[in-house]
């Protein structure tokens, strides 16, 4: 989620996870990028297909914020929808979602750790996304629905937008608590184009490999603010 001023304010400054895309286009069809709704059906969070039966969200989104209470997502009242670029359309496939498993250290956005998998109650016949590491330079591509400025509604298409990944003395200089074990940060100095509200758990990828996925920012594509992303594979064999 990205940081509004209210938030701002209530959080004291602190972050908050990152919830389309902007300053990008529309994507082309992505069937590895996948989108989550609610027992409601409404979308609230991106994901990637990393195995036939397996997605990769932000563990943050695997939490409802109540308005009294703050509780875990049950598997039983999520959908994962694969397949479908433009999300008023019935393309693609919605599958149910037979398990959850975020990481055990996730405590906030900010300490890292930010990361889970969704098992799928079937498998679903599309290509997944392969898991790769990032380098200080590569530039990245990172995909989702979210807004795309801030305050902006959400996207109704997938878009993207491709941004520099920092390295890791920049990713320290410009977030507090930055950690190069379990985090990268992706932006431009200026700003300008970046993740946004709406694409929380969605890929960013570099070279046709799954590198990270949306954790956290303050406010969207501001400049000296790069957007931080979950460091995937570092978790692999973990969830």
């Amino acid at each position: 989620m990205r940081l509004s001023a209210l938030v701002l304010v209530t959080l004291l400054l602190s972050a908050a996870p990152a919830q389309a895309v902007v300053g990008g286009r529309e994507a082309p069809d992505t069937p590895w990028a996948v989108a989550l709704y609610d027992a409601r059906g409404n979308f609230f969070c991106g994901g990637v297909l990393v195995e036939a039966q397996k997605v990769l969200t932000a563990a943050h989104c695997t939490i409802e914020h109540a308005t009294l209470q703050d509780r875990d997502r049950r598997p039983a009242d999520l959908r994962v929808v694969v397949g479908r670029r433009d999300l008023d359309t019935k393309a693609g496939r919605q599958v149910a979602v037979r398990e959850i498993r975020r990481h055990p250290e996730f405590r906030s956005v900010v300490d890292g750790d930010d990361v889970a998998s969704l098992t799928l109650a079937e498998p679903v016949p599309f290509q997944p996304l392969r898991v790769g590491e990032a380098r200080a330079g590569d530039l990245a591509t990172v995909l989702g629905w979210g807004r795309t400025t801030e305050g902006a509604p959400p996207s109704r298409t997938l878009r993207q937008v491709d941004l520099p990944v920092l390295a890791d003395a920049e990713c320290r200089k410009a977030v507090n608590g930055y950690r190069p074990d379990a985090m990268l940060c992706a932006g431009y100095p200026q700003g300008g184009r970046d993740a946004c509200e709406g694409d929380s758990g969605g890929p960013l990828v570099v070279d046709g490999l799954l590198v990270g996925v949306v954790s956290y920012g303050h406010g969207c594509a501001r400049a000296g603010e790069p957007g931080v992303y979950t460091r995937v594979s570092r978790y692999l064999g973990e969830l």
